[in-house]
Formats: structure tokens, sequence, C-alpha cells
């Protein structure tokens, strides 16, 4: 596992970079009062208490059930189709911009208000935040490296193809950070729904 991470290392910062780059820009705009992003997050976080199991069961008062779906959702349909499309090397880097824009704007209340501002309510924004961060790094960044490989493949990725196209090795790679990763979600998912912090 810690030799496939570092082999996609340089994938994995350059996923991370985009995440926190946009993070800011998206807090930045919510903070400087931008209407776009203000609208926009509570449009996202409506229609997320209306549909989202996650969001329904934590409502419900059922938030292991809560962590749960939230778990399955990172997992099943996050993280794994933004692995899948890293393999073209481009295509997952717009969706993540994307995704840490929208951590950026969540970091005020349907106030407006801002939840950098209780040191309580930062940590646990923060913390949150960091959780989901890490193990989107790693899957998405897995993916990439894959594409990567078929280009200019390190004499690890020389190996037999997988249909002909993919090293196997490399694949074999994301399995192995993949084995990490799902904890990590869980952990992630655990924490913002069952942390006494998440007021």
């Amino acid at each position: 596992m810690v030799r496939a991470i570092g082999r996609a290392r340089r994938c994995i910062f350059t996923v991370a970079g985009t995440y926190g780059v946009f993070i800011l820009i998206g807090m930045g705009m919510v903070h400087a009062g931008n209407t776009l992003a203000l609208t926009y997050r509570d449009q996202l976080v409506n229609r997320a208490v209306q549909q989202d199991p996650a969001a329904l069961a934590a409502n419900q008062g059922d938030n292991l059930r809560a962590a749960l779906w939230d778990f399955a959702g990172n997992l099943v349909l996050g993280a794994v189709p933004k692995t899948i499309s890293g393999f073209a090397i481009i295509f997952p880097y717009p969706l993540v911009a994307h995704q840490g824009w929208v951590g950026g704007i969540v970091s005020v209340r349907g106030d407006h208000t801002s939840r950098l501002t209780d040191p309580r309510s930062a940590v646990y924004y923060l913390l949150t935040l960091l959780l989901q961060v890490i193990p989107y790094s790693l899957a998405v960044g897995a993916g990439v490296n894959v594409g990567v490989a078929l280009f200019r493949p390190p004499s690890y990725y020389q190996d037999q193809k997988w249909l002909g196209v993919f090293s196997k090795e490399a694949l074999r790679d994301v399995g192995r950070i993949y084995a990490l990763v799902i904890p990590l979600f869980l952990v992630a998912s655990l924490w913002e729904f069952l942390s006494p912090w998440n007021l």
C-alpha cells in the first residue's frame, strides 16, 4: 500500500492541490458575500435536505444510518467514477475543482454566517473537509496514475496489459490504495454524522 501511494504520489498531490485551491476559492467567494456562490450554496443544501438519503436519515435522528449512506455515496457514487475517469488523466480535474469549490461554499451556515468564527464549529468543519479530501485525493490520484502510465510508463508498470492497454500493476496499485481509501471514507462519514460537535 505504501509503495502504491509512493508510485502515485505526484498524481495524488495534483488532485489534492486542485481540491485545496478551489476550496479556498469557494470560501473566499461566500465570505466576500458573492451572490452566485451563496445562492448556489443554498440551492445545493436545500436539495440535499430533501433528496439525499444521508441528510434524510440525519433529519430523522438516525445518525448512524446517515453516516453509512454518506460513506456509500462517497465511495460508490463519488470516488469510483472519478477514479475511472482518471484513466483519461484530465477528465476528473474539472469534477474535483467543482467538488472542492462546493466544499468551500458550505463554509457558511444557512444564514450566511461563517462557520469559521466559532472555534468548535471551525474545527468540526475543517476536520470534516480534510477527512473527505484525503481519501478522494488518493482515489482520484490512483486513477490518474493509471492514465499517466499509458504514455510514459516507468519500469514497474511495463508489464502485462489489461485489455492490451492498461498496466496491470498500475491497476493493482489502485486496488492497494483503495484498501486505505475505503476505511478512510468510513471514518470521515462517522465523524461527520456522529461527532458531538455536529451541531
